[in-house]
């Protein structure tokens, strides 16, 4: 940079250098508020079906027509939306195998329910707060406090015995309500929304200025999260702070359209090409851990939040809790990312591959294997319209020591009953997915063979 004499910058470099501030302001105000971005849209996304916020709430089988960031069709979800503007709001669980999480528009998590929650399966009252409530609470209640208005409670219901249309019945029996409701409230009603695309992904807004508009949205309608303090001091600086219109001159639409591109590839990178020594599973295997942070749902070290892990996981998923990432045998689930073959090649779906995989699982209740696409980080949407091969439904009860599974653009000569069908041209990439994970899961003494070429 050229300096004058007096050691003041000339005006052609502060104006290029203040690009560069406010470019790199962008990149790192993205990477911060990802999360509270995609966590809009499962807000937004669903929106079109009906859904409203405390009214009405939707129950979904899932399949790879309802584009989600890695969402599974093992279970059957419902999407509760919040809106606790008016209040505190109870969820009141029936005693059986739920798994519930409730997290704040900035995926922040807020509060566990059903097995992986105080409750433990056994039923129970639960109450979200909103952001600096201080009124009582009445005694009974498990106590999850929300630093933001619009809540979703994520629960999933356990086909027990594969029988998932009373595992999906079973979510409607869940109660909603305020604290105290009023003389005009209502019962919520829960609609089917299995017939139905949706899209509740980023992937519309993650790019150019539409990121940036999502942002301010909730920037003007949520309060601040007090840890984010140094961002919203960062975005104020890019012209988005609560109070003030989105309205960038031509110089900033430029830094903020290039700077949500940059960005967008380094969470991408981050997620698909990890370098972390911590990522790998099991030694001289391919398979990663999905989730790099397993202490807590915050990404917290003793000293620091661990940003990279917070990175690789919103980028691939939605929601984050300790029970979600715990490590040992009390983890109501484990995930496994496998992306690369024995070769360390990334999964091709113009190539064949079988996944020979070890019996028996080490899984109290079942284990799953699901194909995304790398592009959406969705259920890959190929002809069959099933990216998924579960315990639960193919092949339960199979006995021998392993069972081999098939991923290609065309089903294998001898069986199509294991395989899953690929579409040329595209990157995937699997959860192998464990519900009730067993020690040898977690001590290395049960491991997953890579994905081998054929």
């Amino acid at each position: 940079m050229a300096i004058e004499d007096n050691g003041y910058p000339t005006p052609e470099d502060a104006s290029r250098v203040y690009d560069d501030i406010d470019f790199n302001r962008a990149v790192q105000c993205y990477r911060l508020f990802f999360p509270t971005v995609s966590g809009s849209q499962l807000f937004s996304g669903p929106a079109p079906l009906g859904l409203i916020p405390n009214k009405v709430f939707g129950t979904l089988e899932t399949e790879p027509k309802h584009v989600g960031l890695t969402l599974n069709s093992d279970t059957p979800y419902a999407p509760i939306l919040l809106d606790l503007r008016n209040g505190p709001m109870v969820i009141e669980l029936p005693p059986g195998p739920l798994i519930c999480v409730a997290m704040d528009i900035n995926q922040r998590w807020v509060h566990d329910m059903g097995l992986p929650g105080p409750d433990a399966g056994n039923g129970g009252k639960h109450i979200l707060l909103p952001p600096d409530y201080d009124g009582e609470v009445p005694d009974g209640y498990f106590i999850g406090r929300a630093t933001s208005y619009r809540v979703l409670a994520g629960i999933r219901s356990l086909p027990v015995g594969g029988d998932v249309a009373a595992a999906t019945k079973r979510l409607t029996t869940v109660k909603v309500h305020p604290l105290n409701p009023g003389p005009d409230w209502t019962d919520p009603e829960f609609i089917d929304l299995t017939p139905y695309p949706q899209d509740t992904t980023p992937n519309a807004v993650e790019r150019g200025l539409a990121f940036w508009r999502t942002l301010h949205e909730v920037i003007q309608t949520e309060p601040a999260v007090p840890v984010y303090r140094v961002g919203y001091g960062e975005l104020a600086e890019l012209g988005i702070a609560k109070g003030l219109p989105f309205e960038p001159d031509e110089r900033l639409t430029e830094i903020l359209t290039r700077a949500a591109d940059a960005a967008a590839e380094q969470l991408r990178v981050e997620a698909f090409a990890d370098r972390r020594p911590d990522r790998v599973v099991w030694p001289g295997r391919h398979w990663e851990w999905a989730a790099l942070r397993f202490e807590n749902g915050d990404f917290d070290r003793p000293d620091s939040i661990d940003t990279g892990a917070r990175d690789k996981w919103f980028y691939q998923a939605i929601a984050a809790s300790p029970a979600m990432f715990r490590r040992d045998p009390q983890a109501g689930s484990l995930y496994w990312l496998g992306l690369r073959d024995a070769d360390g090649d990334y999964l091709d779906g113009s190539r064949n591959y079988r996944l020979t995989v070890p019996l028996p699982v080490p899984a109290r209740l079942f284990w799953s294997v699901t194909v995304y696409d790398a592009r959406t980080r969705s259920q890959l949407q190929n002809d069959k319209g099933r990216a998924v091969v579960s315990s639960l439904f193919d092949f339960a009860g199979a006995g021998g020591s392993s069972i081999d599974l098939r991923f290609g653009p065309h089903a294998p000569e001898t069986s199509d009953t294991h395989w899953v069908q690929t579409i040329p041209g595209v990157g995937w990439f699997v959860y192998f997915r464990i519900y009730g994970p067993d020690a040898a899961a977690f001590d290395g003494t049960w491991s997953l063979p890579d994905f081998v070429r054929e």
